[in-house]
């Protein structure tokens, strides 16, 4: 699809579009400042067209105001693509003159946007783009941020499949439930462990097959093969990779009970939220189960907020799925449209 299409079809706000010199594309989408600045990550990585690149943009942005709203943050829903022929390896000048030049068009916005880190980015690039800017969050702790929040998200997660599981089960308990995780980066990778901690019986499927083997080793699960994994058997399916995972072709081929995973955008489109539900699946929606990462960095470096009451907010996201599968049984309506009419409700109330 064209620009001009997927800018005229978007409901946002703001969406600045840069051609740098490298040659790169660099987009930002400020989907919503209702509730406070945008706030999303930025996202490094190389796209067949720019117009894939804009449109993840539009869609992520979207999707972190409903984050934002579900969670009960001070910040709307924003996010960042850097769309580049080759990521920059870590380390180079060549990457850091990129991010210097990102930071002048973030602090060229005055607070509009603020980033964090995102696919192939993290805290010390967030460090070099405090470097030009102060709207940033997930800076290192040595220079005054909270660092990673990806241990965040995965605790966030593991509380919303025990809340999903407690839904579709009648016990949180998750020793011998199977769990599929696919994408074992930083989240994918942490929230293992704490199933694993927890007893349940693993199932872990990457790109990297060696990285799968290595972690599967290491905590007793059973490797899936990247092909296989929307076919296998189990309790949950956990996506932690790639968004649209969960799509009208995919999902006849699902043998889970429960999808509740740490990915973005796990729908291909919204009607895929009531074909889960027509197909018996408990679905945790994303912006919802995923939070823990915004909850972090918000909770820490906006608002103050001390170790216990971080970990009683991201307990918190598996009370917030529970009143969602409450509203989506009640209205009769998917819980993807549950939790969207519970977001939307919470940015309408404030003015937007």
């Amino acid at each position: 699809m064209a620009f001009e299409e997927l800018i005229r079809d978007w409901d946002g706000e703001h969406v600045i579009v840069h051609h740098d010199e490298s040659p790169s594309w660099m987009f930002i989408g400020v989907h919503s400042t209702v509730l406070g600045p945008a706030m999303g990550g930025t996202r490094l990585k190389s796209y067949a067209r720019p117009s894939d690149a804009l449109d993840d943009v539009l869609r992520l942005s979207n999707a972190m105001t409903w984050k934002h709203a579900a969670a009960g943050m001070p910040y709307g829903g924003g996010k960042a693509v850097l769309a580049v022929p080759e990521v920059p390896a870590r380390g180079t000048s060549e990457r850091r003159a990129l991010l210097l030049r990102y930071a002048d068009l973030v602090e060229s916005l005055h607070g509009t946007y603020v980033t964090a880190a995102d696919m192939n980015t993290g805290e010390a690039d967030m460090d070099t783009i405090g470097e030009r800017t102060s709207h940033v969050l997930g800076r290192s702790k040595a220079n005054g941020g909270s660092g990673d929040p990806g241990a965040a998200t995965a605790m966030g997660v593991f509380h919303g499949i025990e809340a999903t599981v407690k839904r579709a089960f009648g016990s949180e308990d998750l020793g011998g439930r199977s769990v599929l995780v696919q994408g074992l980066g930083s989240v994918g990778s942490k929230l293992a462990e704490h199933l694993h901690d927890a007893g349940a019986s693993l199932l872990l499927a990457d790109l990297d097959a060696a990285r799968a083997t290595t972690l599967a080793d290491e905590l007793g699960a059973k490797v899936v093969d990247a092909d296989d994994v929307m076919s296998t058997d189990c309790d949950v399916f956990s996506p932690c990779a790639t968004g649209r995972v969960v799509t009208k072709e995919t999902i006849p081929l699902l043998r889970c009970r429960i999808v509740a995973g740490a990915a973005n955008n796990q729908l291909g489109v919204a009607e895929d939220g009531e074909r889960l539900r027509d197909a018996g699946i408990l679905f945790a929606p994303d912006f919802v189960i995923n939070a823990g990462g915004v909850i972090h960095l918000g909770g820490y470096e906006t608002l103050g907020w001390d170790d216990a009451t971080m970990a009683e907010r991201l307990e918190g996201i598996g009370e917030t799925l529970l009143e969602i599968f409450e509203r989506a049984d009640r209205e009769g309506i998917s819980t993807a449209a549950a939790a969207d009419r519970m977001a939307r409700a919470r940015v309408a109330a404030a003015g937007g």
